[in-house]
């Protein structure tokens, strides 16, 4: 069984737009998953543009990937160094704690999500 940054069991994040590097809507991990896509974030207008800033467009769909493209509103999961540099620069996106990775600790503290929990710690 795999765990949330609490210690819990891993929830699901989304499933519409269906999300996570195994398109099973969970921010699990494994070997082939280099970007460690595990922290469950509700996009915002500002992530996106950040992120889009740094080479990587979310809002654009790509249809040859079947990627519908994001909005605000959006859950996906995020890289966890990409959230932890959106944290720096002041535009991380809120994170659902019970959906978000054990081993997103590896890249930001409990306190640092718990700070941007849209979920109850």
């Amino acid at each position: 069984m795999t765990n949330n940054v609490l210690g819990q069991p891993l929830e699901i994040c989304c499933t519409s737009p269906m999300t996570g590097f195994y398109r099973d809507g969970i921010c699990n991990t494994g070997a082939g998953d280099i970007g460690a896509h595990v922290v469950c974030a509700q996009l915002t207008e500002e992530f996106l543009a950040f992120t889009k800033s740094r080479g990587n467009d979310l809002s654009t769909p790509v249809p040859i990937f079947d990627f519908p493209g994001l909005k605000p509103g959006d859950r996906w999961c995020l890289c966890a160094s990409r959230w932890k540099e959106a944290l720096d620069a002041g535009v991380a996106p809120p994170v659902i704690l019970s959906a978000t990775h054990a081993s997103a600790l590896e890249y930001a503290s409990l306190d640092e999500l718990k700070q941007h929990a849209l979920d109850e710690a």
